[in-house]
């Protein structure tokens, strides 16, 4: 049998939805479920909901609570759905962590909710990485999954994109 995969979402544009009330996008529920269901997903995985939040609203003791789920964690593949404002952040948490997993961080830059959003594709794209990558942390986005020290967010493209690896300080 396939190691078991967690998946945590912690919301991010990935999870909003229209709210016809108020006009603007808001959570109510994570569609992890309902996505796993729809792509007819057969590998083997559980869901750990997290508070949902904007990722610009993510702060140090959310890092911390990310970071603790995934040492308790008994996977050693886990993915993240997370905001992609500050998805860099927490991948640099996890990564100078060195936890002996692998951890796919991947969201959505439109809502699952609206049409063509990139949701499906970025969420099957780190399915696939965190069962072939080796140990370490990863940002998965625009059909590319780089080690989180070799990857920024380009917010004029509105991609995720590869840069040369931090020298140490």
């Amino acid at each position: 049998m396939d190691e078991q995969i967690l998946i945590i979402a912690t919301g991010g544009t990935f999870d909003k939805q229209y709210d016809e009330i108020t006009g603007e996008l808001t959570f109510r529920s994570s569609h992890l479920s309902r996505i796993m269901q729809v792509v007819r997903c057969t590998i083997s995985y559980s869901i750990k909901h997290m508070a949902l939040k904007d990722s610009l609203l993510m702060d140090d003791a959310d890092r911390a609570e990310i970071l603790a789920a995934c040492r308790a964690s008994e996977c050693s593949q886990i993915i993240i759905i997370h905001g992609t404002d500050t998805m860099e952040i927490t991948a640099r948490v996890l990564g100078k962590a060195d936890l002996d997993k692998t951890i796919i961080l991947t969201g959505a830059m439109v809502p699952y909710t609206v049409a063509d959003s990139d949701a499906f594709f970025n969420l099957g794209t780190a399915v696939s990485s965190v069962q072939s990558l080796a140990h370490g942390v990863y940002i998965s986005m625009n059909g590319r999954t780089l080690p989180w020290d070799r990857v920024r967010k380009n917010r004029k493209k509105g991609i995720f994109e590869q840069i040369e690896a931090e020298t140490p300080s």
